[in-house]
């Protein structure tokens, strides 16, 4: 028998990772892995999810906090597309996925983790990428560390400087 091992996800589980304060509006004061943060524009930023569906997964948000797409300007708006498009393209040239999941998930009904700002998931996706494990043992298996994704997306995100 094979054993997946996922340390990492422990400290989620138990809820000893939960930084206080929101990680969308502390990851738009720097960039660097230690907030996961790949890059910072003027109205959006770009990061990766530390507790991923998938290698390569990416959340993308305005600066600014907010939780309703009807708060956002224009600009925020283009931003928020401008970015979700960089990381689809980054993904399809460094990994080559079949396809992709882009959503966003507006209130606690509908899923969001982080309902007080709104942020896109952009998940690289695979034929097969979702087996038994996933659907039986409720267990995802990720074949790339999350600070490889990391380095592999970085350079991409610095256009948004």
């Amino acid at each position: 028998m094979k054993s997946l091992w996922a340390p990492w996800r422990m400290s989620y589980i138990l809820g000893q990772d939960k930084p206080d304060g929101c990680i969308f509006c502390q990851a738009s004061d720097g960039v660097g892995y230690d907030n996961l943060v790949l890059g910072v524009g003027e109205t959006c930023l770009a990061m990766m999810n530390k507790y991923p569906y998938n290698n390569g997964h990416v959340l993308v948000a305005p600066k600014r906090h907010v939780a309703r797409l009807s708060a956002l300007s224009l600009e925020e708006q283009a931003g928020l597309i401008f970015n979700v498009t960089l990381a689809t393209q980054a993904m399809q040239e460094l990994m080559n996925p079949e396809g992709f999941n882009v959503g966003l998930n507006l209130g606690r009904a509908a899923g969001a983790g982080i309902e007080e700002h709104l942020h896109f998931h952009v998940v690289p996706r695979w034929t097969g990428d979702t087996n038994f494990m996933t659907v039986l043992g409720e267990v995802r298996s990720i074949p790339e560390h999350l600070e490889a994704s990391y380095q592999k997306l970085k350079p991409y995100f610095s256009r948004l400087k």
